[in-house]
């Protein structure tokens, strides 16, 4: 049997000759499950990453954008979802773990595949304890591709609930521009400031992008 004997049925060609003798589309297809009236599961596959620009894209969509897509619909809109979701968690669980904050990088190391990808600016702390061991990672906003809106007493209610002697946070730049914005830039000052009165003092703020990260703390001079 060649890979051309089985014209359209990609689940079959998935089991035949597994992931890398298959095409994006057909990988598609196979979470999709059917086709459409007069379009295969290939097809319909096929018509949506053309619509969406690529498979990056697709990764980036957010199930609700995804159920507004045409052929799409919720319980479709779950699996993609899911499927890229657990391809994130399969990577996440292949890196060394990262328990404690000794820099910007470490930080990055930490978030970058939880926040790749992304369609829009996720904001979070990390708790640490007195010798700087992560305790808790914690999502405190979610905004949209171009920003997103904290207040400082949405990230040391949670850093006081758990005890934490100190604190990192980070938030990612969709674009992949890393250059902060004078919004990022107020906010490290006043979280800088106000965990110096709180007694949790904030170690960094990190901007995250595709391919590297920025700290604010370095930017503005306030280690």
């Amino acid at each position: 049997m060649n890979m051309f004997d089985i014209p359209d049925l990609p689940r079959e060609r998935l089991m035949a000759y597994g992931g890398q003798g298959v095409s994006t589309a057909e990988l598609l297809a196979v979470i999709l499950g059917t086709g459409t009236r007069g379009r295969s599961a290939t097809k319909l596959a096929q018509h949506i990453l053309h619509s969406v620009g690529g498979i990056v894209q697709l990764a980036r969509a957010t199930p609700g954008e995804l159920v507004d897509m045409p052929g799409i619909g919720v319980a479709r809109a779950a699996r993609i979802a899911a499927a890229f979701h657990l391809g994130r968690r399969a990577m996440e669980a292949t890196l060394p773990p990262a328990d404690f904050m000794r820099n910007p990088k470490s930080l990055y190391e930490r978030l970058r595949l939880r926040l790749s990808g992304l369609s829009q600016e996720v904001f979070l702390v990390v708790a640490l304890d007195s010798r700087n061991a992560v305790m808790d990672e914690i999502e405190v906003a979610r905004g949209c591709l171009t920003g997103v809106e904290v207040h400082p007493r949405e990230v040391f209610r949670p850093l006081i609930r758990r005890a934490a002697a100190a604190a990192v946070v980070a938030h990612n730049h969709p674009s992949g521009d890393l250059r902060p914005s004078d919004e990022d830039a107020s906010l490290t000052y006043r979280l800088h400031a106000a965990g110096q009165i709180v007694g949790i003092p904030v170690l960094d703020h990190v901007v995250i992008g595709a391919t590297g990260y920025l700290s604010l703390f370095d930017e503005l001079g306030l280690r």
